[in-house]
């Protein structure tokens, strides 16, 4: 997908997220990549083979109270 110079990572390498975003929708909560992946603003990723990655931002934390 990617045509500049340098080119994006591949949507399986690590640094995937570093790609250019070529559309962005944050009313949605979402940005399709020039990688082709889409990420989430939950830090969830779909990559173009389908597979999902989860999130890696801990959600659901509920804090003990100080007695």
């Amino acid at each position: 997908m990617c045509t500049h110079e340098p080119s994006c990572p591949s949507p399986y390498a690590f640094d995937r997220e570093a790609a250019r975003r070529v559309a962005a929708h944050p009313e949605q909560g979402w940005s399709l990549l020039c990688n082709g992946v889409v990420l989430f603003e939950d830090t969830g990723e779909l990559l173009p083979d389908g597979r999902v990655i989860p999130p890696r931002r801990p959600v659901g934390l509920v804090m003990a109270k100080a007695a």
